[in-house]
């Protein structure tokens, strides 16, 4: 699929040679091979663009598919029909693809754009703006000062919160989304090279199933490549953080403070309590609960509760605080004796 056409513009092609160039990497292969969108390893077709890093298993793309890679040996292995070596695949890709595609911005300046489609049930705040090719189903509230991004799609009975933000999203039913919340900016992936620290392009989206809540002044990022996805019914209070590519399950519950790392798998029923933290490329199983304060770097498995820091399942955590009492009090009453 590459980029959705609704949030992002392409700016090539660019042949595969042109990207070479621009990344500092070289070339195997068609180097007049016309690329212009980028995808995943897994989807990636004809003039699609994806990396791999170093390690990585090579899948066997498309006819006509280009690829980045760290070594020429992870080269001989793809069928694409060009191959950039690079030191860092993954800051090559951001840089190439930063010359492909870019996320489109609102257009003009009247606040409701001509192009935009809004059913006449939809109830405006003071301030809104709504960009080219938005749609908002019908019965939908936009409090004070929101902005819909380009291309959003708003389904029935959604209400927007003031001064939300909405960008690169869909948006099923029935879906709250509270006051000063952001939805779908870039989320924080960096790459390095020898050009210095890169901030990496995020072509991905936010989608949202029904029934979602999202509280006052939380953030999800959109998806790098990939979409960010929050199932139905799932309800996050304010101040929460969920970073990009992360999938939170249907019912799934998040307290105040909660930050998700990049790439979670959220279980459907998972509970978290306040001021969690969850280390990247985890998966938390269906089910499953977090005390408040843990920092989770590791699998959860489904159903059982965890708690501490590092994060570890509850009864083994209370049995090594209740341990630290009482060594604690041992050494408070040995010094007692020992005091003259």
């Amino acid at each position: 699929m590459g980029a959705d056409a609704r949030f992002f513009e392409r700016l090539g092609p660019l042949s595969a040679g042109e990207l070479a160039a621009l990344c500092g990497a070289g070339l195997a292969g068609d180097a007049g091979l016309a690329v212009r969108d980028v995808n995943t390893p897994d989807q990636a077709g004809a003039g699609e663009l994806f990396f791999l890093t170093k390690g990585a298993v090579a899948p066997q793309p498309a006819e006509g598919a280009c690829a980045i890679v760290a070594d020429e040996a992870a080269a001989a292995e793809l069928n694409a029909g060009a191959v950039l070596i690079a030191a860092d695949p993954r800051a090559a890709f951001g840089r190439a693809c930063a010359a492909l595609i870019r996320v489109k911005e609102h257009e003009g300046s009247a606040f409701l754009h001509a192009d935009a489609r809004i059913d006449p049930s939809v109830r405006l705040g003071p301030g809104v703006v709504v960009g080219q090719g938005a749609e908002i189903g019908a019965d939908v509230l936009i409090g004070a000062g929101a902005v819909i991004g380009p291309g959003v799609v708003i389904g029935p009975r959604c209400r927007i919160g003031a001064r939300a933000v909405v960008r690169c999203a869909l948006l099923s039913e029935s879906v709250e989304i509270l006051s000063g919340a952001v939805i779908g900016e870039a989320g924080f992936g960096l790459a390095h090279d020898s050009q210095g620290l890169l901030s990496m392009p995020h072509m991905g989206r936010v989608v949202i199933e029904d029934e979602v809540v999202v509280g006052a002044n939380s953030t999800l990022d959109r998806g790098m490549i990939r979409d960010t996805v929050l199932r139905r019914a799932c309800k996050i209070d304010n101040l929460c953080h969920i970073a990009h590519n992360c999938e939170v399950g249907e019912g799934a519950v998040m307290a105040a403070y909660t930050g998700i790392s990049g790439s979670v798998s959220i279980g459907a029923g998972a509970q978290f309590g306040g001021r969690v933290g969850v280390a990247d490329h985890l998966t938390i199983g269906d089910g499953a609960r977090l005390a408040a304060d843990a920092a989770v770097m590791r699998d959860v498995p489904a159903g059982e509760i965890w708690a501490g820091s590092p994060a570890q399942p509850i009864k083994r955590f209370m049995r090594e605080a209740a341990w630290l009492r009482r060594e604690a009090n041992r050494k408070r009453t040995d010094r007692k004796k020992d005091t003259p």
